[in-house]
């Protein structure tokens, strides 16, 4: 299985730092959702890990964020894509989960979803945590500058791990990447 992990907010939708808490905030990054579909054209299944935080801090509710994955889900299948689990964190940053982001839980939950190794997948991130917690799941990362991305570039060189990692403008310019490397 090939296996793609994207983060949501700042990788497939417009981020805000007041929390995208509803279905009419919840925007569309152009081209991300064509991007997904243009993955699963290519044979890669495509998993989503997300912090949300803003459900324990009561900003929205299960119902509202629901309805949020029901647009982006819409929205890629239009495209021809699907996301194959989205795998997400309720917790707030003080409760000491061992989903949220930087910790690699929710790629876990995907491994298990899937029943396949993140080892080798990629992490898709806007923010250094995105992309610290593939790396402590084994997956290969890549930065994108949608979101939080601009500010989090300078940031990869004082990682030892993410050094390496590619960066690129949006998702829709990743997926043209890896598509042209196969």
């Amino acid at each position: 299985m090939k296996l793609i992990i994207l983060d949501r907010d700042g990788v497939l939708n417009q981020d805000s730092d007041a929390y995208v808490k509803s279905v009419d905030e919840w925007i569309p990054i152009p081209g991300s959702a064509e991007a997904v579909g243009k993955l699963c054209k290519a044979g890669y299944t495509v998993a989503v890990a997300t912090n949300q935080s803003g459900l324990a801090r009561g900003y929205f509710s299960e119902a509202d964020l629901t309805a949020m994955h029901d647009k982006m889900i819409t929205l890629a299948a239009e495209h021809g894509g699907e996301f194959a689990h989205i795998a997400y964190c309720p917790h707030g940053p003080d409760d000491h989960c061992n989903c949220r982001k930087p910790l690699p839980g929710l790629i876990h939950q995907i491994e298990q979803a899937l029943d396949t190794p993140a080892d080798g997948a990629w992490m898709i991130g806007d923010s250094i945590r995105d992309l610290e917690a593939g790396a402590a799941a084994g997956c290969q990362t890549a930065l994108v500058r949608t979101g939080k991305g601009e500010k989090s570039e300078h940031k990869l060189t004082s990682h030892d791990s993410l050094s390496e990692a590619p960066v690129f403008n949006d998702l829709a310019d990743f997926v043209d990447w890896l598509i042209a490397q196969n």
